[in-house]
């Protein structure tokens, strides 16, 4: 297992570029399993959870080679569905929670699909009733192999109707439109989740030969078709590795472009931020952040202490909570944090509060956050890394501290961003792995 140490107190100066983004990353590669024929995707981050789905897929059957830098084909001709019930699988696709994005091409495509119960981040429940619901109510039908904890679905012809999802799930609408766009007749999907990498998805479907209308809503209208065939298709750049930069400047009062973020797929993320009172410029399709020692939360017009809470799309990722709740350490002033979707993602903020930080932790998601500005520093320690997004944010803290710190189980780190160590190293961080 390997480890962060962290001399804090450098500043960032330069450019930098975000990856591909993680997300979408999980759900086209998923995609790739509805033709036979060449998918070709790019921009696609060199990060664990990618490259360990890339290695599920191979050993599914699918023929998965570089195309370039950053790039990947696949071809999904000779897929074999008895190996999605070997004891091998069940291991790979249980410790990856993109797996369950499996199921919906699988299903539509072959009328079988096999999954364990997943793993991923221990950020609390992360139910897979959306899923399920939704792909029985196509005609699909399920059984739960309790010996094996596998789910196999199974159905001779999936057939179109009305779905409203019980909550709007990202991976949840992906699996259904995998699932949907092969079913006869028209399938309507209502409270599906809008975000930029759910329309992503939708238009290499429609590339790729599907009928879906409504893309970038909330309502998805689906005619099956027989057949899809290949496409080249590129992701966006990271949402939350942009927003974690925009921390990680502020943190360290740093100058620091992001270059070529796609802003109109940022929603309300730059806006967030600077409602914590960080200076946030757009330059084109950039963003830059210049060099800030102190910046203050603002409150609402009557005065109250400032909420920041997850939501739906076009409401504020869940992902960027973490983060956004430590650089709230360094402002001056008072926020409520909220986080709605899941009940452990806060419990990191323990390692913060041994480093100095203000935080009072009210229940398992909220905390409410005490700045104090430049009357105090974070100062180093030893901790661990729960979770992706906990994990770079105890980073950011770590580099605004004073002294060293270190960062075990940065597995978890690996997982969601790219050599992050040897690309903040370039800007003036000192980060060492070991």
């Amino acid at each position: 297992m390997s480890s962060f140490i962290i001399e804090g107190g450098h500043r960032l100066h330069g450019e930098i570029i975000p990856q591909g983004a993680k997300n979408e990353a999980l759900q086209v590669i998923c995609a790739a399993l509805l033709t036979d024929e060449e998918v070709v995707i790019e921009n696609v981050p060199d990060i664990v959870d990618v490259n360990n789905l890339l290695s599920l897929l191979k050993d599914m059957g699918v023929s998965v080679k570089p195309a370039g830098h950053g790039a990947w084909s696949l071809k999904a001709d000779a897929i074999d569905l008895a190996y999605t019930e070997s004891r091998e699988f069940i291991e790979k696709s249980a410790a990856l929670r993109g797996s369950i994005m499996t199921i919906g091409p699988l299903l539509g495509r072959f009328g079988n699909a096999t999954v364990p119960k997943p793993g991923g981040d221990k950020i609390g429940r992360r139910r897979l009733d959306t899923h399920f619901n939704g792909i029985m109510k196509l005609g699909a039908e399920l059984v739960f192999d309790e010996g094996k904890q596998l789910f196999k679905l199974s159905a001779d012809r999936l057939k179109g109707c009305y779905i409203l999802l019980d909550e709007a799930s990202v991976t949840g609408t992906a699996n259904l439109l995998m699932a949907a766009v092969f079913a006869e007749g028209e399938t309507i999907i209502y409270n599906a989740a809008c975000e930029p990498y759910v329309e992503q998805l939708s238009r290499m479907l429609v590339r790729m030969g599907a009928h879906i209308q409504g893309i970038g809503s909330n309502r998805l209208i689906v005619q099956g078709v027989t057949r899809l065939s290949g496409c080249r298709h590129r992701l966006l750049p990271d949402m939350i590795e942009i927003g974690s930069f925009i921390g990680m400047a502020a943190m360290t009062a740093s100058e620091l472009t992001i270059k070529n973020v796609s802003v109109q797929n940022l929603g309300i993320i730059p806006e967030s931020f600077r409602r914590l009172g960080i200076t946030v410029h757009q330059q084109g399709d950039d963003l830059y952040i210049p060099e800030q020692d102190r910046y203050t939360i603002e409150s609402f017009l009557d005065g109250s202490i400032l909420t920041i809470a997850d939501a739906p799309w076009p409401g504020l990722t869940p992902d960027l909570l973490s983060v956004m709740l430590v650089v709230a350490t360094k402002a001056e002033g008072c926020v409520l944090i909220h986080q709605k979707m899941f009940e452990s993602r806060l419990f990191f903020v323990d390692k913060l509060i041994d480093m100095g930080a203000q935080i009072i932790l009210c229940d398992p998601h909220r905390a409410t956050v005490i700045g104090l500005g430049d009357r105090f520093k974070l100062k180093g320690m030893t901790m661990s890394s729960p979770d992706i997004r906990a994990g770079i944010s105890l980073l950011i803290a770590a580099m605004s501290a004073q002294g060293k710190s270190t960062i075990h189980n940065i597995d978890q780190i690996d997982r969601g961003y790219q050599d992050i160590d040897v690309r903040l190293n370039r800007l003036g961080a000192a980060i060492r792995r070991v």
